[in-house]
């Protein structure tokens, strides 16, 4: 089984339910990712005293990576946290999953949290203060940390760090990694489309989008962006919600259709797509089984607060993984 390496902000998630005008009130737009202050991230945390919220260890790569060793994978995650009880409740729940840290330590800045605001739809707008995690830096990362891996997987909100994403991404492919690369947020795209479009076509091999973001990618409808991304890598995932995703590598091409769900809440539902996905291809398994490895992990993220699945949840798509690694043997055999 191929091991995947992760790289992305390292950031404890705090979950809060909101109504459409608390979002309006806010000003952040609907489903969009935000930067913030530390003032602003208490500020937001003071609003919403009254209302439950639950915090999680989180970042969107590290979601991926989780989902991987979750699932039985080998994975190692690249962040920076503080050196406070955040960073290492953070560290501790990487352990616990089974994922190996490689977290570089700030001695001056606290550890970053994304604030998660849920409107009752199930979507999500992230207020994200990244703190310690803003400081990983292009000097941060050493050849030696991509010995023994297969595929490196990047998060997209680094982006804005193009040094530190090229100098990263540079050093992957001279250890012979597949680099694979969620695109993470339309808006993130808009500001930097220029960079994004050659560091995919002189990259990546591995892209995943949603609706939105492949449109602010490529300017076209899903079907349509999929074939054009994948015209500049190896493999392109868009995904659409509650009507699937489309998957095409070369000049194989699939529509997978969603799983039925009670959606509750959408984090990290593209996190675990891609986790199911990277899962399923490091084991061996062909473009059209890894996407739908990919949709049962995110269908059955959506139907909880958060991102953390039940182990009798886990245990259940191990079986179904499982059951696709018998028959593609059996394939195999015949």
């Amino acid at each position: 089984m191929k091991k995947v390496l992760g790289l992305g902000n390292a950031l404890t998630d705090i979950l809060l339910q909101v109504t459409e005008d608390d979002l309006r009130e806010l000003g952040f737009p609907k489903g969009s990712m935000n930067l913030i202050s530390m003032q602003q991230a208490e500020a937001i945390q003071f609003r919403f005293a009254s209302v439950r919220k639950r915090m999680v260890a989180g970042g969107s790569a590290s979601n991926t990576i989780n989902c991987i060793a979750s699932l039985g994978g080998k994975a190692a995650f690249i962040g920076k946290i503080g050196n406070d009880e955040v960073g290492d409740f953070y560290r501790g729940d990487m352990i616990k999953n089974g994922v190996k840290p490689i977290l570089l330590l700030s001695k001056t800045t606290m550890s970053g949290c994304s604030i998660v605001l849920i409107t009752p739809d199930g979507e999500r707008t992230f207020a994200t203060y990244l703190g310690a995690a803003a400081e990983l830096c292009a000097e941060d990362i050493q050849r030696s940390a991509f010995d023994g891996y297969d595929i490196f997987h990047i998060e997209g909100y680094l982006v804005q760090n193009h040094e530190l994403i090229e100098k990263s991404i540079c050093l992957a492919k001279e250890a012979g990694c597949m680099v694979s690369l969620d695109l993470a947020s339309y808006n993130v795209i808009n500001e930097n489309h220029e960079f994004l479009t050659r560091l995919v076509k002189d990259y990546v091999d591995i892209v995943f989008a949603n609706e939105d973001e492949s449109y602010a990618f490529t300017h076209l409808g899903p079907e349509e962006s999929v074939c054009s991304i994948a015209e500049q890598c190896d493999i392109a995932v868009v995904k659409v919600g509650k009507n699937g995703s489309y998957v095409k590598s070369g000049d194989k091409q699939y529509h997978i259709g969603a799983i039925t769900t009670n959606c509750t809440d959408s984090t990290g539902a593209g996190d675990l797509f891609a986790g199911g996905f990277l899962h399923a291809y490091s084991d061996g398994f062909d473009i059209r089984r890894c996407a739908e490895i990919g949709t049962i992990a995110a269908g059955r993220v959506v139907e909880i607060v958060g991102t953390k699945l039940s182990d009798e949840t886990w245990d259940e798509i191990r079986r179904i993984c499982a059951l696709y690694r018998g028959f593609m043997q059996k394939y195999n055999n015949d």
